[in-house]
């Protein structure tokens, strides 16, 4: 314990000495993962807004006839009993009738004269969000057609397919980029740490010369590292934050209220502790191979 507290003000010795080079380190990682969080709030803003949309995923099964009342009962909890299914509604060729009017808006007088029943009954049916795709649409839509007897099934194949292709194109982009801006504020964070360890390097032949250990040596430095490091998470949160509220709110908000989505959103706690920890990381491994190349013991 005595050696940690040792270690640790040693640390914060460094520092004091070199505050310089130190807070160019610790900005240098706080704009490297701000740019990180800049570009996840957007990735996560854009996911949320296609997981708005998959809520547009639903099948409609067309009936031939309008069943009695026993037998929709019976077609609508087949339906509801299906592991994939969220829910079912059932409309009538009148209500079909009514929303196809509404629709045509200034054209609705086209439909005088016309019969609601030219309309089928229908089921539209809502899935779960983990079945909002092309496999699980396929998986219901045989389901219906073997267990329950519908036929008459559309769901929108195309639309469907299109949505799966950019979903997945959002996803393959996202961890690309991301990876790349990672490796890109890991090799500068390493080589800005390097440089306030190059300023003590007669301090650290000196250490090894006088016998220390390389862990003795090393351990203030990645101490210092971690604690560059995090104080880098933490301004990148706050500077995210206000970069967020100044200029990426408005944009976001136009893009997602024009989609008929709702309110955009911050950083999870969760992803800002996976920020802060990622920059501890950085620090860390930052120090680790810088000092690799400076203390050889």
């Amino acid at each position: 314990m005595e050696r940690l507290i040792y270690f640790i003000r040693r640390a914060l010795r460094n520092m004091r000495q070199c505050l310089f080079l130190c807070s160019v380190a610790i900005g240098t990682t706080a704009v490297a993962l701000t740019i990180i969080a800049f570009f996840a709030i957007v990735v996560l803003n854009v996911q949320q807004l296609t997981a708005d949309w998959s809520r547009q995923v639903e099948i409609v099964a067309y009936l031939d006839t309008v069943p009695d009342a026993r037998t929709l009962q019976g077609l609508h909890g087949k339906i509801l009993a299906l592991p994939e299914v969220e829910s079912v509604d059932y409309t009538t060729p009148e209500q079909a009738f009514s929303q196809f009017r509404k629709r045509l808006g200034n054209d609705a007088d086209l439909l005088s004269g016309v019969d609601p029943d030219i309309l089928p009954a229908s089921f539209e049916i809502a899935l779960k969000p983990l079945f909002r795709n092309q496999a699980g649409v396929d998986t219901v839509v045989t389901r219906l057609q073997k267990e329950v007897g519908l036929n008459d099934i559309k769901f929108g194949r195309e639309w469907l397919e299109k949505f799966e292709s950019f979903v997945a194109l959002l996803k393959l982009g996202g961890a690309v980029i991301g990876g790349f801006l990672l490796f890109a504020a890991l090799f500068i964070v390493s080589n800005t740490i390097r440089l306030t360890q190059y300023a003590r390097r007669d301090e650290l032949e000196v250490m090894s010369l006088v016998g220390a250990t390389s862990m003795f040596i090393k351990t203030p430095f990645l101490i210092e590292g971690a604690i560059q490091g995090a104080l880098g998470g933490i301004a990148a949160i706050v500077g995210s934050f206000v970069l967020f509220r100044l200029f990426l709110y408005e944009s976001l908000s136009s893009l997602l209220l024009a989609s008929g989505s709702g309110a955009i959103a911050f950083l999870p706690l969760s992803f800002q502790g996976l920020l802060l920890s990622a920059g501890v990381f950085l620090g860390l491994f930052g120090s680790l191979m810088s000092l690799r190349k400076l203390v050889r013991v």
